[in-house]
């Protein structure tokens, strides 16, 4: 299967020329064409031209979702920079670290990051450049020439490096060339699964901070298949329903947790979603009550997709025809690899494990990033010489190629002996009608080494009773993968792409300790 574009200025020429009136873009009011957009981005790649920025230099955006960072990210592409995104709700020093780790020669940066907290900008990058104000950025993108710059520039190039989370550990850097972030994205409708068909119809909503792969893909995505994406700098549950209402949408992409406050809506149950063909969720686990309960309201297409960052984002489908309110087996799975990607599971021996048997998921894919910034001994050891990816991620494949993913390698309990995965405890648990959300971590035991306790968050008007949640998980869970106690909490943590932050609650427990193992 060949991919339509083979480099990011294909996608915004191209569909400029095919589709020049079109909209592509919604944000704030504003509204963009593929002629537009492709002229915006030509403006800023000479800009960044005149003020220095070369090949394989960084430019940095510290902002919201808007709609210029796609004007950035292809005008970056367009002279063979790399954009590197930054997460804006990161601490002062955090950023401050991945500014010096990345270097780059410019900054765009929304207003809010230039004063206060702002500082730690000063006298970093070459030009730091306010998105808002004037002037501002339009008016710099304005005073460059629209003329298209000539720039050698290949599939392989890196032009997007997306720092990781950083749930453990520094951020890494990962590099995603032009062929990583288009070889899915691009490929024509008729080699695309059929719920991944767009029309000249569709609307995306591109909620997800594109600081994420889940902003910035599903942005890409979007404007692959030439249709329009409605941008929202941030979640907002009221601003999500009207839009619905007033805007057409008929793609999103989102993550559990924020279905759970779509859901949670007192306006919920009163909108019409008719127009919304598929919903995209992933990033975490989704309960199969919250799973059914979205189904019954929005009636549409579901689709969980697995992948990551180093990725380029999916790699991974369970498909609308996988998906039953009754619940079925395989919707506790993360789908079958899409077609060009390989899946191994790997045991601690570094042998490829047989059906049904855990380890860590190996990936081998075309989407695969290039390997970590500045980071050749990470990258080695993430990526073996047959070209595989190896996770982190803990799981086991079936008969029929699904992939069930049972938890991270280091978030594994080991408990008498036993080796135990919070996710399948938390699937369990979720089932409990009093229960909104959970988390399982290994805590210190003297007797097992570790023991299993959950951190669960109660629905509005339920009474902590810790003793019979654990009686009525007998009937759900083996003995030794039993909670041995709980703590309740109003809401448990979660990163900025929804995952809960399980090594934050765990360390609680491990305080005073040389070594988190017992």
């Amino acid at each position: 299967m060949v991919p339509q574009f083979s480099l990011l200025v294909d996608v915004t020429r191209n569909q400029a020329r095919i589709r020049e009136r079109k909209i592509a873009l919604k944000f704030n009011g504003e509204v963009i064409t593929y002629a537009e957009l492709h002229e915006r981005a030509c403006r800023v790649a000479n800009g960044l031209l005149a003020t220095g920025v070369g090949r394989g230099d960084r430019v940095a955006y510290l902002g919201k979702n808007t709609a210029a960072y796609y004007e950035i990210l292809f005008g970056a592409a367009l002279i063979g920079a790399v954009l590197t995104p930054l997460n804006w709700r990161l601490a002062g020093p955090e950023i401050e670290w991945i500014l010096r780790d990345a270097h780059p020669r410019v900054v765009f940066a929304s207003q809010s990051f230039l004063s206060g907290d702002g500082e730690l900008l000063a006298g970093k990058p070459l030009l730091t450049l306010p998105m808002e104000t004037n002037p501002g950025f339009a008016t710099w993108r304005e005073s460059q020439a629209s003329i298209e710059p000539i720039s050698d520039i290949a599939p392989e190039d890196i032009v997007v490096q997306l720092y990781t989370s950083g749930t453990t550990g520094r951020p890494k850097g990962a590099l995603l060339s032009h062929r990583a972030l288009l070889a899915f994205r691009s490929l024509p409708p008729e080699a695309q699964p059929q719920w991944n068909r767009w029309t000249d119809d569709d609307v995306s909503l591109i909620v997800m901070p594109q600081f994420h792969i889940g902003g910035t893909g599903f942005g890409l995505q979007t404007l692959c298949a030439g249709a329009t994406g409605l941008i929202m700098s941030e979640f907002n549950v009221e601003e999500i329903l009207a839009f619905i209402e007033k805007e057409r949408l008929s793609k999103i992409f989102t993550v559990p947790s924020a279905l759970q406050m779509i859901l949670n809506h007192p306006r919920a149950r009163s909108v019409d979603y008719r127009r919304i063909r598929t919903l995209v969720y992933g990033a975490s686990p989704i309960p199969l009550k919250l799973l059914r309960e979205a189904m019954d309201v929005f009636n549409c297409g579901f689709v969980q997709q697995y992948g990551m960052t180093e990725t380029a984002g999916t790699i991974c489908v369970l498909p609308p025809e996988d998906h039953s309110p009754d619940g079925n087996l395989r919707m506790r799975s993360a789908g079958r690899a899409l077609p060009g990607v390989q899946i191994r599971i790997v045991g601690a021996d570094g042998k490829q494990q047989a059906t049904g048997d855990s380890g860590e998921i190996a990936i081998r894919s075309p989407t695969l990033m290039s390997g970590y910034w500045n980071s050749a001994q990470v990258t080695a050891a993430a990526i073996d010489s047959d070209g595989f990816f190896f996770s982190g991620d803990a799981g086991y494949l079936d008969d029929d190629g699904y992939l069930y993913i049972q938890d991270r390698i280091k978030d594994m309990i080991v408990s008498g002996g036993e080796n135990i995965y919070p996710a399948e405890v938390e699937t369990a648990l979720c089932e409990h009608c009093g229960i909104r959300e959970v988390a399982v971590v290994g805590v210190p035991d003297e007797k097992w080494g570790e023991a299993v306790k959950a951190i669960v968050a109660l629905h509005d008007g339920v009474e902590p009773d810790a003793a019979g949640i654990i009686t009525w998980a007998r009937a759900k869970l083996a003995g030794y993968k039993l909670p041995k106690s709980i703590d309740f909490v109003c809401e448990l943590p979660r990163n900025d792409s929804g995952k809960v932050l399980r090594r934050a609650l765990r360390d609680a427990y491990w305080v005073g300790r040389d070594r988190k193992v017992n």
